[in-house]
């Protein structure tokens, strides 16, 4: 079965840092989709970064330059480091896998979620 766990949420002031981790167990697909979502209070998710398992990458535009998604080299972690984070980027963050998928941001493409980890980033 496989798990997503999420960690590295935090609060923050406007201009701060913060780097989030998911930890993938049971977690074999040689062809993948990992992504990074986030959901604010009473809005949908959204898709801010994604990586394959060819290593390509995408990234929301509204966090081009500021985030960075990567993994370990054993590929059982899945990172988000954030720089210069905004008010705006406040919400909970979700790491999500798939198949290898072009919708790379759409939600039902994705078949295991985490729990979710909190960033409140303050002005």
């Amino acid at each position: 079965q496989v798990q997503l766990v999420e960690s590295g949420g935090g609060s923050v002031q406007a201009g701060g840092s913060l780097r989030l981790s998911c930890v993938l167990s049971g977690f074999t697909d040689t062809e993948y989709t990992l992504t990074w979502f986030r959901q604010v209070s009473g809005g949908g998710r959204e898709g801010v970064a994604s990586i394959n398992s060819y290593g390509s990458t995408r990234y929301a535009d509204s966090v081009k330059g500021r985030f960075t998604i990567s993994q370990d080299s054993a590929g059982n972690t899945l990172y988000l480091q954030m720089t210069g984070l905004k008010p705006e980027d406040s919400a909970t963050y979700y790491c999500a896998a798939a198949k290898n998928t072009l919708a790379s941001f759409i939600v039902r493409a994705f078949h295991t979620w985490g729990q979710g980890t909190q960033v409140t980033v303050s002005s």
